[in-house]
């Protein structure tokens, strides 16, 4: 499949400061469409929308807190307001736990389920009201997990629960707003090297010696998964969740 194009189409792209959101931000911007940079910190924001513009795309920078439903609703007002509706969305914010469910911090559990899935449902949903009303057609991408479906009990229970949830909820938004044309599909990655994978390594090693190919992916090998999903080609997918894992979860 050839690169599509996404010329005058805005794209929001949420944890896009690191690891796969920073990736998936170029790569659309490298398609053509004008890229809002979304994160927590400000700094790195503003560097992931200054490389984009470097490199001949058109970025901006957005501070959001997918945790917090005023900023979302703020954020993507404002969005509207400046370039235009965003009809396409990444939720690629994400976070882990960490932690052992029985010894989960009621403070974490709220925040892992109000990054991984109350912030995604409200983002996807302020953005497809605004789409409906202005009878736009749209492109929800959700980040999704291999660990929706095969839990190494490795202390991450909430985030695999999360992903699974976001798999359902890929599956009942596509459903609910197929007739407005607005797909939502999902991307559920095995083990990547991010920043995140880079954390769970120095916890409990690096899994890749057990992987069919001893190795793990790198962020460039999902582009071209991300591109099929916002692409006219896909126009008649929706409500599929991909899985991209290299063999690591079939074993």
């Amino acid at each position: 499949m050839s690169r599509p194009d996404l010329s005058n189409q805005v794209a929001l792209v949420t944890g896009a400061t690191s690891g796969l959101g920073r990736r998936f931000a170029h790569v659309l911007a490298a398609a053509g469409a004008t890229v809002a940079v979304a994160g927590r910190r400000e700094g790195r924001i503003a560097e992931v929308a200054a490389e984009i513009e470097a490199a001949g795309g058109t970025a901006l920078g957005v501070r959001l807190d997918v945790g917090d439903a005023a900023s979302i609703s703020t954020v993507v007002q404002e969005l509207s307001d400046e370039v235009g509706v965003p009809q396409i969305l990444v939720n690629n914010a994400g976070i882990p736990d960490a932690a052992r469910a029985h010894r989960m911090p009621l403070d974490l559990v709220d925040r892992v389920l109000g990054t991984n899935l109350r912030g995604p449902w409200l983002l996807s949903t302020e953005i497809a009201a605004r789409l409906i009303e202005a009878e736009l057609p749209g492109r929800i991408v959700n980040v999704s997990s291999m660990s929706a479906f095969h839990y190494a009990g490795e202390g991450a229970a909430l985030y695999s629960v999360t992903k699974a949830a976001v798999n359902r909820m890929t599956e009942a938004l596509a459903v609910e707003w197929a007739r407005h044309r607005i797909n939502v599909n999902a991307i559920a990655p095995g083990a990547f090297s991010t920043e995140m994978m880079d954390g769970m390594i120095e916890r409990i090693g690096d899994p890749s010696a057990d992987f069919p190919r001893r190795r793990l992916g790198e962020p460039s090998q999902l582009d071209s998964t991300l591109l099929y999903l916002v692409a006219p080609e896909s126009e008649f997918v929706t409500g599929t969740v991909v899985k991209v894992d290299d063999g690591q979860t079939h074993r």
